[in-house]
C-alpha cells in the first residue's frame, strides 16, 4: 500500500495553505483549519480503506503510456474522445480531476454552500500535493521497473516524516492562476522532470553504501518493516538520501502548499469573492483571532504548530 505523501505531508500542506490565503478567506479556513488538515487525507481513504474503484486514478497520471506530452489532450473532454474508461482508468487521470474538482470548488464559493467548499477545498489540496509527487506521473511508480521498489513511500512518506520538521513552511501569499489547464500541465510536467533524479540518486546511493546497512534490522537480521509491509530504510541511509537529493522533498512539498492556496483564492475570484465571513457565526471567528495571530506569526517565520499526526514509521 501507497499513500501519497503520508498523512505528514498532506496535513502540512492543507494546514500551511491556509495562512497564504488573503485576510477576506483566510478567517473563514482559520475557523475550520482542523478539519482542512485532518480532511486532507481522506482520498486516501476512500482508496485504499474503502476500496472505491473510482478514486484510485485520479492520483497519478502514467505520462509514458499517453504518448508524447504534447500530443497528449489537456482537456477533459478531449482526452475522453481520444481514450475509452478503462484506458484512462489504467492509466490514470490526475490532471483533468484537478480541473474538475476547480469547477466543482468555484461553484461551491459562488453558491456559498459552506460544507462543500471545505470538503472541496480540502480534497484539491491533496489531489495537488499528488501531483507535486515525481512517482504519481510515471508507470515506474514504486521503482518497479529499476529494481528499487518501496522507493515511493520511502521519498514521500518516510523522509517527510523524519525530516519535514526542520523545513521552512512559509511560501508567498495566494496569487490568481490565469490559465488553471496550463499551470496544472505545467505541475504535471515539473513533476515529471524530476523522476531521473530521485531514481539515479537512490540507485547510485546503494551502488556504494553498505547493503546490510541499507535497511532496519533486528537483532536477529531480519529487516523490519513499516505498517504497509514495506522494508523500513535505515535513519542514516535516508539522511544520505535526502541530503544528495538536494532539497527535492522540501521543495516540492513547498511548492505544493503554495499551489494550493493558489487554487483555492482562484476558485474563490471565479466565484465573484463572495463574502464568506457570513458562513460562520461572529463570535467564532472573534474567538478565534489571537490564535490566528499567533499562528501566522509562526507561519512568517517558517513554522507551524504541531500538528501530532499520525506515524507513518
Amino acid at each position: 500500500m501507497i499513500i501519497s505523501w503520508g498523512t505528514f505531508g498532506h496535513e502540512h500542506i492543507n494546514h500551511a495553505a491556509v495562512f497564504a490565503l488573503p485576510p477576506s478567506m483566510r478567517t473563514f479556513f482559520y475557523n475550520h483549519i482542523d478539519f482542512i488538515t485532518q480532511e486532507s487525507t481522506v482520498p486516501d481513504l476512500r482508496k485504499y480503506t474503502l476500496n472505491d474503484k473510482s478514486e484510485n486514478p485520479r492520483h497519478f497520471i502514467d505520462i509514458e503510456n499517453y504518448g508524447p506530452i504534447d500530443s497528449i489532450p489537456r482537456s477533459d473532454e478531449a482526452v475522453k474522445k481520444k481514450f475509452d474508461e478503462k484506458f484512462l482508468s489504467k492509466n490514470g487521470t490526475l490532471p483533468w480531476y484537478m480541473q474538475r474538482m476547480m469547477d466543482k470548488l468555484t461553484k461551491a464559493f459562488k453558491e456559498k454552500r459552506k460544507t462543500e467548499i471545505l470538503f472541496l477545498a480540502a480534497d484539491l489540496g491533496h489531489y495537488i500535493g499528488d501531483a507535486y509527487m515525481p512517482l504519481h506521473t510515471t508507470s515506474n511508480y514504486d521503482g518497479q521497473e529499476t529494481n528499487q521498489k518501496g522507493i515511493h513511500s520511502f521519498w514521500e512518506a518516510h523522509l517527510p516524516e523524519l525530516f519535514g520538521k526542520g523545513y521552512s513552511y512559509n511560501v508567498d501569499d495566494a496569487i490568481y492562476i490565469e490559465d488553471l489547464r496550463e499551470e496544472i500541465w505545467k505541475i504535471i510536467i515539473s513533476s515529471h522532470q524530476l523522476i531521473d533524479t530521485l531514481l539515479i540518486t537512490e540507485k547510485k546511493l546503494r551502488e556504494i553504501y553498505p547493503s546490510d546497512k541499507v535497511y532496519l534490522q533486528d537483532t536477529g537480521g531480519l529487516v523490519l518493516k513499516n505498517k504497509f509491509n514495506q522494508p523500513i530504510h535505515s535513519q542514516e541511509y535516508a539522511k544520505q538520501y535526502h541530503m544528495l537529493l538536494n532539497g527535492m522533498v522540501e521543495k516540492q512539498l513547498l511548492k505544493a502548499i503554495k499551489t494550493t492556496a493558489n487554487f483555492w483564492y482562484t476558485a474563490w475570484v471565479n466565484a465573484g469573492k463572495p463574502d464568506l465571513t457570513t458562513l460562520d457565526p461572529a463570535k467564532l471567528s472573534k474567538d478565534n483571532e489571537n490564535s490566528l495571530k499567533s499562528d501566522i506569526k509562526l507561519f512568517k517565520q517558517g513554522k507551524l504548530k504541531d500538528l501530532e499526526s499520525e506515524k507513518e514509521f
